[in-house]
């Protein structure tokens, strides 16, 4: 290192010693998940807003997750129903070769970090022996009525270290409450439970499901009050998707966005709420159609209130259902339809949340954890060798150019001065074959890039491979397989400096 100093002149050596870190303190002082838009803001003034946002560290720990699971499990697994009615007879739940263990092995083995277990779903019946209602476990025959499923996941979770979330259905067709002011109470006392009684909870997830209740009528859910509760009694829990952290991509199909921007308009933002810095992050769901293709672009920003860092997560089923039937055995998504979804959601800066139903005795079925162990054998045959790893890297406006390569999410790239645009040079130690460029951003310096090109060197001339818009935490993009010892990736729009953590590029088996 010393001989290498000696011939960079001084004060361009205390530039890259010192500018670098005085500019990313300057950026983490700025740091927050959301801002007022004034009046007077011009639109250059609302792109720097938009690029200096973001995660809190809940959102952050969330999308490192990248895959989490979820476990459809309840009186539907018995009687063949996708949504219950809420007179199921409790005695219908007998499991009985119930193993929480498997459930989260075969999830840890397949490359997931966090499950979510539906505690209730639409019939209210509960899969803990909660006192505010009989319509639960305890009045199964499982166990003869003292099992408890949350507890049994809970400890495994906690057993093979996996992050551990609850699904607790707001829309309740058994309850004689459902539909009443009463039921909010009823409700919340009913998360107090989960969120006292089993350690940790890592995630709590609601859906936007409001039907009518036994006596006809729709429940207006009080949110704010349930959020308050989260935040009170579990204050590093994500609450997703009705809620403040995450929101729904838009569909069931494991499918994400081409344009996924965290960074979303929030025009239901109380500035009142944020005076004088009281209100350390944002604690209410923005309101708005969040189903667009481009949530967050500038002509979507341009107009808004407030802006927050609210990033999307793609749910999906393994089978067509997502409750266990055992006529669908023969449907569950094969290995090469899971790499598919894993690419456009994981790999358009979303997170997947894959469901995956025990059956009837309380197992995964083998068909299931077959296709996820091909799954995983998919994703490990590409991803285990980086071929520019090594690399010669050169960039005439970056500093920190190896972080790139690093393997170090933490270290990233970025541009001096102001620039927004730049061309990092990649000079293999030979000729490679790959079709997967893999790119990642530091989001918790912010969401910057607006469009990037992957080019290579063929023929005396540089060559487009692949091209896109929006980073965020993970991009993966596919394209025909070109062999070449030099590529390019130009940043050619951001909204400020660029901060590139990870390049990689790989070849599918």
């Amino acid at each position: 290192m010393k001989s290498k100093s000696c011939i960079i002149p001084i004060p361009i050596c205390l530039f890259l010693l010192f500018g670098f870190s005085i500019a990313k303190a300057q950026v983490l002082k700025e740091k927050n998940n959301f801002v007022i838009i004034k009046p007077t803001d011009k639109l250059a003034d609302i792109i720097y807003k938009a690029a200096t946002l973001t995660p809190s560290p809940r959102q952050l720990r969330w999308q490192e997750l990248e895959l989490t699971a979820f476990f459809h499990f309840g009186p539907n697994t018995f009687t063949g129903n996708e949504w219950g009615t809420g007179k199921e007879d409790p005695k219908v739940f007998n499991p009985v070769e119930l193993d929480a263990r498997q459930w989260v092995r075969t999830a840890k083995e397949a490359g997931f970090k966090q499950v979510i277990l539906t505690a209730k779903h639409h019939d209210g019946f509960c899969l803990w022996p909660t006192k505010t209602t009989p319509h639960s476990v305890k009045s199964s025959p499982w166990k003869n009525g003292n099992g408890d499923v949350v507890k049994e996941v809970a400890e495994a979770c906690k057993e093979y270290k996996m992050g551990f979330g609850i699904y607790l259905s707001p829309w309740d067709r058994n309850s004689a409450l459902y539909g009443t002011d009463a039921y909010n109470g009823f409700f919340a006392d009913q998360l107090t439970e989960l969120l006292t009684q089993y350690g940790r909870i890592d995630e709590v997830w609601f859906d936007g499901a409001n039907g009518e209740g036994p006596n006809g009528k729709k429940q207006v859910y009080d949110f704010d009050r349930w959020y308050k509760l989260i935040r009170k009694l579990q204050p590093t829990a994500t609450i997703a998707i009705m809620g403040p952290d995450v929101r729904w991509v838009g569909t069931e199909t494991g499918y994400g966005r081409d344009t996924e921007w965290s960074v979303v308009p929030a025009n239901n933002l109380d500035a009142a709420a944020i005076t004088g810095n009281s209100q350390q992050e944002v604690s209410f769901k923005p309101q708005g159609d969040m189903r667009g293709n481009d949530l967050g672009g500038r002509d979507k920003i341009k107009n808004a209130k407030a802006l927050v860092w609210y990033p999307a997560e793609t749910d999906v089923s393994i089978r067509p259902g997502w409750f266990y039937h055992p006529e669908e055995n023969d449907k569950v998504k094969s290995p090469e339809k899971l790499l598919d979804i894993y690419y456009n959601s994981v790999g358009k800066n979303s997170v997947l949340l894959l469901n995956i139903p025990p059956d009837k005795d309380g197992l995964i079925n083998k068909s299931d954890i077959e296709s996820l162990q091909g799954w995983k054998r998919l994703r490990d045959e590409t991803f285990a060798v980086n071929l520019a790893k090594g690399a010669e890297v050169s960039c005439a406006n970056g500093l920190n150019l190896k972080s790139v390569l690093d393997d170090d999410y933490q270290t990233y790239f970025i541009t001096k001065n102001k620039d927004t645009s730049s061309v990092i040079t990649f000079k293999l130690k030979s000729p490679e074959t790959f079709d997967v460029l893999l790119l990642q951003e530091n989001i918790s310096i912010g969401q910057r890039v607006e469009k990037f090109v992957l080019e290579y060197w063929s023929d005396k001339q540089w060559k487009e491979a692949a091209a896109g818009t929006t980073i965020g935490y993970k991009r993966l993009l596919r394209f025909p397989a070109v062999t070449t010892n030099q590529v390019r990736l130009k940043i050619e729009s951001a909204r400020l400096n660029p901060t590139i953590s990870t390049f990689g590029l790989y070849k599918q088996p």
